[in-house]
């Protein structure tokens, strides 16, 4: 396995095709809707595997100059409970670090939130509903 950060159109669609077939085809939701407006200033992660495959995908983007925000974290079904998330998860802490970031938060699905707390972030609030179904929870590690 390795780590890029996606540059060609073939890498993007890459990133995207697996954004878009974990985080929103299970809802039934239109092509397109797997990217946001800000994502031309987001930090990308690509997994790829020894052939080359989109693994794991996730993004970080500096909210302020002290806040970094993790989106759109997913890992291929025939990949999860691998560890991969947390290897992918530690690499874009590590980019945060280096932006001057002094701490991450997130909004996990609740089917996400212990692994996140395994991986030292605290849950702060619930939050929303997405599609009506998946509840979110907002969630915070310090980086320092």
């Amino acid at each position: 396995m390795k780590i890029i950060a996606p540059h060609t159109a073939a890498d993007f669609r890459k990133y995207y095709r697996l954004r878009y077939d974990v985080l929103r085809a299970p809802w039934q939701q239109p092509p397109g809707s797997e990217k946001a407006d800000d994502d031309v200033t987001a930090t990308h992660a690509l997994m790829l595997n020894d052939a080359g495959a989109a693994v794991g995908v996730c993004r970080l983007h500096l909210a302020s100059t002290a806040e970094a925000q993790i989106r759109f974290m997913a890992i291929h079904p025939d990949y999860q409970g691998q560890g991969l998330g947390k290897i992918l998860l530690h690499y874009l802490e590590e980019k945060a670090r280096l932006q001057g970031a002094r701490f991450i938060t997130l909004q996990a699905r609740e089917a996400a939130v212990t692994f996140y707390q395994n991986c030292g972030y605290t849950v702060m609030a619930q939050t929303h509903l997405l599609y009506g179904s998946i509840q979110h929870y907002q969630m915070r590690k310090a980086l320092i």
